[in-house]
């Protein structure tokens, strides 16, 4: 476990991230990318699980592994038992719950250490009030994406939320013409298919000219 958090993890908070795993162990396996979610937590046949994306930066890659560790906690502490026992349905996912372990365990972590400044600064005000995922914090994930391993280099890649309305543009190999801007996502419209699906803003995406 330890050599696998260590191909993908800031080197110092390998440590860490290990101990959390040695203090609760689960099945932990990195997933091909989903665009539905960047990692998932499951408890199943009495073992706990927790999957993350093969294509996060080392950046991203730890705040979901502690996002999913937090998953694990919560039903740890109230609903196995060990505090106040819950009905599963009386726990929200993402609810106060979830915010307080999420915000517990990645306090260790936010220091210049291990986050650059920038992405720091923005991580401890998204951690005032974590939302259910960080890609609904447009200005951290930004902030992140300049760690990814292709960060936008030409003239026609940019931020899906960065193109006018009714602009055409080609996303994980489909065309589509950008409709309307919601408050984390926006509504497009698939050429080929005539579907209209919604895309994060922060999205990168290449302008068809």
């Amino acid at each position: 476990m330890r050599e696998i958090l260590s191909e993908k993890l800031p080197e110092k908070a390998v440590e860490y991230a290990y101990n959390l795993w040695e203090s609760n162990p689960f099945s932990f396996k990195i997933t091909r990318t989903r665009s539905t979610c960047l990692g998932n937590y499951s408890y199943q046949n009495g073992k706990h699980k927790i999957t993350v994306n093969h294509d996060l930066n080392p950046y991203q890659f730890l705040i979901t592994y502690v996002h999913e560790v937090a998953h694990q906690h919560v039903f740890i502490q109230f609903i196995q038992g060990k505090r106040k026992r819950m009905h599963p349905h009386q726990i929200l996912p993402h609810g106060n719950e979830w915010k307080s372990s999420f915000t517990e365990l990645m306090k260790p972590v936010l220091n210049e250490d291990i986050f650059p400044p920038k992405v720091l600064h923005l991580l401890k005000l998204h951690m005032a009030n974590p939302p259910a995922s960080t890609v609904r914090d447009v200005a951290l994930i930004k902030s992140l994406q300049l760690f990814d391993d292709k960060p936008i280099t030409n003239e026609n890649e940019l931020h899906l939320e960065d193109l006018k309305r009714g602009e055409k543009f080609v996303f994980k190999k489909r065309t589509f013409t950008k409709l309307e801007t919601r408050r984390t996502r926006v509504l497009c419209l698939e050429e080929k298919s005539s579907r209209k699906f919604t895309i994060p803003k922060v999205a990168t995406v290449e302008r068809v000219n």
